[in-house]
């Protein structure tokens, strides 16, 4: 009787560890890393503004993206899966300013740094990108980062590109609330590195979308060599 009931129990465990296997292996996700990369302003409109124009240097944004992509392959190696959110169009008109090919300067970063290039045109392809762009209940985004320009409530993808100090492609605080939560791993990194987002931006999104994104109060100042840092008088960084 003793030797069947240990059989019984045996049974009974191996049948519990092969159901509970599938739903561990279920509950693993891949992180991703999303790195959103707004437009230059064009110096038909800058160019009259002195010491308060934009964007002297059109690779401003992509310079920045791209170290902060150089620092993420170093620290999560080869095949992480990094993701790059392109406004082409800012990209499209500057090409024509500089007489160069700017978008496929940015396919060439996508081929060195093995990216998942998207470029889009509005803020509704932004947030339809995070919520079904790669299938969220097996990848989860870890990292989400912009660089543009900004103000208090809302990225602004074309910022004197298309209009003189005024933009047309955006994303307002109040679309936020679009985005899921369960897009996001609990403990995700998300930071703005454009002017003034952490003066309401900031509060909105962590209240629609859970994580806490860090912001700047007063302006940033994007750099050759290294992320954007502050340069308004009493700037700092909040969340």
């Amino acid at each position: 009787m003793a030797v069947k009931r240990f059989s019984f129990l045996l049974i009974a465990l191996v049948v519990l560890c092969a159901a509970v296997a599938p739903a561990r292996a279920q509950s693993q996700t891949t992180p991703e890393y999303v790195i959103l990369v707004g437009g230059p302003s064009l110096m038909r409109w800058e160019k009259y503004k002195g010491s308060n124009a934009h964007d002297f240097w059109w690779a401003n944004f992509v310079r920045a993206g791209r170290i902060r992509t150089e620092q993420l392959r170093e620290r999560h190696g080869p095949d992480a899966k990094i993701t790059w959110l392109v406004y082409k169009r800012g990209y499209v008109e500057r090409a024509a300013q500089e007489k160069k090919d700017l978008i496929g300067f940015i396919d060439s970063v996508r081929d060195k740094f093995n990216l998942n290039l998207v470029y889009f045109d509005k803020g509704s392809e932004v947030i339809d990108y995070l919520n079904n762009g790669q299938p969220r209940d097996r990848v989860k985004i870890a990292f989400f980062e912009f660089f543009g320009h900004s103000n208090k409530a809302c990225f602004m993808f074309d910022y004197s590109n298309g209009l003189d100090s005024a933009s047309k492609s955006w994303l307002h605080e109040s679309e936020l609330t679009k985005i899921r939560r369960s897009n996001f791993t609990r403990n995700a990194n998300i930071r703005s590195w454009g002017c003034h987002t952490g003066e309401s931006m900031s509060k909105k999104w962590h209240a629609a979308v859970g994580n806490r994104m860090w912001g700047a109060v007063g302006k940033t100042q994007y750099m050759t060599h290294e992320l954007p840092v502050l340069s308004s008088p009493n700037g700092k960084w909040v969340n």
